[in-house]
């Protein structure tokens, strides 16, 4: 029998224009409705005409915008330059935080060709190559140069070798010269080591001591020293050692060429004051190829144990920082062309962190997905998913929820085949078996996750779940206040405040009960069960018109919540638990929650 052969793929030399706004995000959150008019106008009437005019297509366009294939790489790079020129001459009187701006890369390379697209390296490195373009200028790799010098009248500034993301080797670039910016300012911009720093990479510099007492050195120099031990347990994290951070000490340093010679992305920088029994820490997350603060936030704290104290605010600032260094990774994926997997996990986990909402974890799981096709033995995506699903299953909010933990289980367990120190994914299986029938299962899961990394703070949250759940409920709020503890704005706080509740409503401490859900709901209003467990409590105190008001309250939020459905959501067959769980029942009837 004779096999049939594949199909050929069809490859063709070209010259690939890749383009977008500068400060796209920036402008829309300005003023979307003019921005999107002014830019569908400035390509309609000057971007796409340049293209055609100079013999290019447009392969596709990304809202902000575009990539274009031409068959010379003279004709691209004068399909640019006509279409920079003319975009500066009608936008030159545009206010600065108005004045829409592109940037161009170009490139030559053998690519790919689908109906609908181009791929392969010479398209990424065009895309790259726009990433560190000038707004309004043009940046072009060593070939489309060798191809276009002496033929187009225009100057080219040599940037040197660029490293380029995930480009294996070095390109040199040149970047078109204007009066402004200047060749020096293109070259500023584009030096290598911000564009080669790994993703997460951060110097922790040695914080200042302000008390005027050298003998607390000690102190300040050890909050350092642990916030690098602790930040470098972020999954994904490069975190300079303290040996060379020390360097630093007692200089006042420039951020920006501290992130070029170390090549990094971000430096963590503060102060230590001490006063009497108080104690005062401030710390700054600045992004150290811009200079710009992210992050800020200012401890006080009274002096008990300088010890624990130490712990206590290096575990606060490594939960706070994961997640400004995910959510700044994410902005910065936005501007990319073409993303891969990790630029589409950081803008998922990004979604995620804004909050338990379906939209957000519906939007986070999509970024996932796309992730995960991309690259399917991606473990922080594998994790990211499992997250996902398990978060909408323990909602309270969905029909579907064992259909959600039996998809989450499958890709928790072999992210952890791949990486058996994976501290979430333990936490995120153990997580999944509490909420499954086997809470002591999942207690030996999420205390391996903090054997690996002792600042999870979720994974006590959900030990503490389990002990309800095991009919030891008076155990629960210890390792609640652990996890609040360790990361007290947490976007589960919510959820975890409520586990309290939950347990104190099984103890028949119902006043203690109304507090705890009464003060998660202060923290976030927009989970249901959080009002209809609060119902419960209050009726079960007989304040029947504050449990009806908080039933209205749910209701608003999931207009189908009934007890039947919260009654086939159990997790435990404990009978301490059980007994616990009608209590709960009785009091949402009283409250008038329909028992549908």
């Amino acid at each position: 029998m004779v096999q049939e052969r594949p199909g050929r793929v069809e490859r063709r030399l070209s010259a690939i224009l890749a383009a977008d706004v500068a400060g796209y995000s920036r402008l829309m959150h300005n003023d979307e409705e003019s921005t999107h008019a002014r830019l569908t106008a400035l390509l309609a009437d000057v971007v796409t005409p340049a293209i055609a005019e100079h013999g290019g297509r447009i392969v596709k366009s990304t809202g902000d915008g575009l990539l274009a294939e031409f068959p010379s790489a003279v004709e691209a790079v004068r399909a640019a330059v006509q279409f920079q020129t003319r975009i500066h001459e009608l936008t030159i009187g545009d206010a600065e935080d108005r004045r829409i701006a592109f940037r161009v890369g170009i490139n030559i390379g053998d690519v790919i060709v689908e109906p609908h697209d181009i791929f392969g390296d010479g398209v990424n490195i065009a895309a790259r190559l726009e990433g560190i373009a000038e707004p309004g200028s043009v940046c072009i790799s060593s070939s489309t140069y060798d191809q276009v010098r002496g033929k187009v009248g225009i100057e080219f500034a040599d940037l040197g070798e660029q490293n380029l993301k995930n480009i294996d080797r070095p390109v040199r670039a040149y970047a078109l010269v204007r009066d402004e910016p200047s060749p020096a300012a293109h070259a500023e911009r584009a030096r290598p080591d911000t564009l080669s720093a790994p993703r997460l990479s951060i110097v922790v510099l040695p914080f200042a001591n302000l008390s005027g007492d050298p003998e607390q050195d000690y102190f300040v120099d050890g909050v350092t020293e642990s916030l690098t031990t602790d930040l470098s347990r972020i999954s994904g994290s490069f975190v300079i050692g303290r040996h060379t951070a020390f360097t630093y000490k007692g200089e006042a340093v420039d951020l920006k060429k501290v992130g070029r010679e170390l090549n990094i992305r971000y430096a963590l920088e503060g102060s230590v004051q001490r006063s009497g029994n108080r104690l005062r820490v401030n710390a700054q997350l600045v992004d150290a190829e811009s200079g710009n603060q992210i992050w800020g936030h200012r401890f006080d704290k009274p002096v008990a144990n300088l010890f624990d104290m130490q712990d206590e605010i290096v575990s606060r600032l490594a939960n706070t920082l994961d997640a400004q260094l995910i959510a700044a990774e994410a902005r910065r994926a936005e501007r990319s062309l073409h993303p891969d997997a990790m630029d589409l996990y950081f803008q998922g986990r990004a979604s995620f962190n804004k909050g338990v909402t379906t939209e957000h974890m519906m939007q986070a799981r999509g970024f996932f997905e796309r992730a995960l096709k991309l690259d399917p033995q991606n473990i922080e995506t594998l994790v990211g998913i499992a997250l996902v699903d398990t978060t909408i299953g323990a909602s309270y909010t969905s029909d579907d929820r064992a259909a959600r933990f039996a998809a989450a289980e499958p890709l928790v367990t072999k992210a952890l085949s791949m990486a058996p120190q994976h501290a979430l994914a333990h936490a995120v299986l153990g997580w999944i078996q509490i909420v499954t029938y086997r809470a002591a299962q999942g207690i030996a899961e999420c205390e391996q996750a903090l054997a690996l990394d002792r600042n999870l703070a979720a994974a006590h949250a959900w030990i503490g779940l389990a002990k309800s759940y095991l009919g030891r409920p008076a155990e629960t709020e210890g390792h609640v206040r652990e996890a609040l503890r360790l990361s007290p704005r947490d976007i589960f706080a919510l959820r975890w405040m409520l586990f309290v509740g939950h347990a104190k409503l099984l103890l028949n401490a119902d006043e203690d009960a109304a507090v705890w859900l009464g003060r998660g709901i202060e923290t976030n209003r927009n989970y249901p069960l959080a009002h209809f467990l609060l119902a419960s409590a209050l009726a079960l105190l007989g304040k029947l018109d504050q449990a009806k008001a908080a039933v209205q309250g749910g209701f608003a939020l999931d207009p189908y919540f009934t007890i039947r459905r919260y009654r086939t959501s159990l997790s435990s067959n404990d009978p301490t638990y059980l007994a616990g769980r009608e209590r709960i029942y009785e009091g949402m009837c009283i409250a008038g929650v329909p028992e549908g």
